[in-house]
């Protein structure tokens, strides 16, 4: 027996010769016709759709994607995937006014706006201003009851807003009315 008979190395030789004879044409027409025999034992015919077999999975007691879900919690999910939170949090404060804050509070003062979790109000006299900014902490409980915790992290109280002095055709230099502005 030779030494390319036994597989050694005149026969590693040997081996690398007829696989480099091989076009490659012949190589891909031969795996092409072994799938297409494989394709008609199973059934299936050119131009079928390919059918992808899935285990069926039978279900269990824990909750998953396709059970089903109440409008609440597919609201709070789409609200949450368009990023709407904080103008939904900002629509219930506006809505919820006097009933988070109280009929006394809410009558003198008005809701001005909601960004990155300062909440911006606008009292009606500068006496109700300092009392509110005297009572912003309680208000912060009171908004964390109502809209959650965290939400509302800070209250900034302004004073009433006035026609400014400055401009006009008849304004004055100087001062101008300072009694109950701001």
């Amino acid at each position: 027996m030779s030494s390319d008979q036994a597989g050694g190395p005149a026969g590693t030789r040997a081996l690398r010769e007829l696989v480099e004879l091989t076009p490659e044409r012949q190589v891909a027409a031969a795996a092409l016709g072994r799938a297409k025999e494989s394709a008609r034992r199973r059934g299936l015919r050119p131009g079928d759709a390919a059918r992808v077999r899935r285990e069926v999975q039978l279900g269990d007691a824990r909750p998953g994607g396709r059970d089903p879900r109440t409008v609440g919690e597919a609201l709070d999910q789409l609200i949450g995937q368009l990023a709407w939170s904080p103008g939904v949090t900002a629509g219930t404060i506006q809505a919820r006014w006097s009933q988070i804050l109280g009929d006394e509070v809410a009558s003198h003062t008005q809701y001005v706006s909601f960004e990155g979790g300062v909440l911006t109000m606008r009292a009606d006299s500068t006496a109700w201003a300092t009392n509110l900014r005297w009572a912003v902490p309680t208000m912060l409980r009171m908004l964390a009851e109502a809209v959650g915790e965290g939400v509302v992290v800070e209250i900034e109280v302004q004073g009433p807003g006035g026609p400014g002095f400055g401009r006009g055709p008849r304004s004055v230099k100087g001062r101008g009315v300072r009694d109950t502005y701001g």
